[in-house]
Parts: C-alpha cells; sequence; structure tokens
C-alpha cells in the first residue's frame, strides 16, 4: 500500500489498519484527526505525538493487543488480525528450548501477576534467551519506571507495524 492509497481508505478501513499497528483506540482515534498524511514519516511522527498524548489505560488497551512472549497457541487464537506479524515479531522463540520456554512462561506469569499487564518487548530481532534476560531485569523495576519502558516498547513495535503496512 501507498501512503495515497492509505489516506483514501474507508474511515473504517483507516482504522482497522492503524488498529493492527496499535490497539490503542484513543491512539488510533488520535491519527484519525490528522489525515492526509504525505508520508510515511510524518504518519510515524504523527503516531509518536499520539502515543505520548496517550494515558495508562490507553497504554494497557494497546498492550492486551498482544500475546505473550512465547504463547504460540494464543497468537493463533486470539490475535488472528496480527497473527502473520506476531509470529514472525517472536520467530526466534519457535527455535527455544523447553527449558528456556518453560522460564518465559512462568516469568511472563510473574510478570502479569506483579504489574498487571503482560510482559512487552519489542522482540524482533531478539532471541527467546536475550528476551528472557529483559524480562528477568525489568522484574525488577518499579510499577512507575516499567509502565513507561513498556509503553517505549509498545512504540517501537507500533513503528515497525507502520513499516509493514507499507511493505
Amino acid at each position: 500500500m501507498t501512503i495515497q492509497q492509505f489516506n483514501n481508505l474507508s474511515a473504517q478501513q483507516f482504522k482497522e489498519e492503524l488498529f493492527k499497528c496499535c490497539g490503542s483506540t484513543a491512539w488510533v482515534k488520535k491519527l484519525a484527526e490528522k489525515i492526509p498524511f504525505h508520508s510515511i514519516e510524518e504518519l510515524k511522527k504523527a503516531a509518536d505525538a499520539a502515543w505520548s498524548g496517550c494515558e495508562k489505560n490507553d497504554w494497557l488497551e494497546a498492550f492486551s493487543h498482544h500475546p505473550k512472549i512465547g504463547d504460540v497457541k494464543s497468537t493463533e487464537r486470539k490475535f488472528a488480525s496480527t497473527k502473520q506479524w506476531a509470529s514472525r515479531e517472536q520467530a526466534s522463540v519457535k527455535t527455544a528450548g523447553q527449558t528456556v520456554l518453560q522460564e518465559l512462561k512462568d516469568l511472563n506469569d510473574a510478570y502479569e501477576k506483579k504489574f498487571g499487564y503482560i510482559f512487552i518487548v519489542c522482540a524482533t530481532g531478539k532471541s527467546a534467551e536475550e528476551m528472557l534476560s529483559m524480562l528477568k531485569s525489568r522484574l525488577e523495576n518499579s510499577s512507575h519506571e516499567e509502565i513507561k519502558i513498556a509503553a517505549a516498547e509498545q512504540n517501537k513495535i507500533t513503528h515497525l507495524r507502520i513499516d509493514k503496512l507499507f511493505s
């Protein structure tokens, strides 16, 4: 799709495409108010501005649109509209050993219990072991620190997915 084709989508199609990039209703609404975009870079700058204008509940909504790292079954069931993207983003997990997968599962559960949302990381290009290390490290954060880190990771994912819309 080109940026012109994107600008010419119906309002509903536009929102659906953006929602694949970031599952925050407020974020999508803010971007819908900025159409048309003259370039992908302009769209990304507007996306950043919209994301920084979002609040914690908006971030949590976006996080809820991701499968847990390593949870292949939920990727296929619950996240059908972004299944291919999420599957590729977490590709390294498919080759991880059972011990790493079990530790990811256990620490994901501990993370969710501690913070109230799933562990969000821009998984593209990271090995399962790297993500496990990041998860262990981030479990030590305060809630205040962690929500900001998770929001920044979500923004990285959003940028990658915007690129995927136009590739």
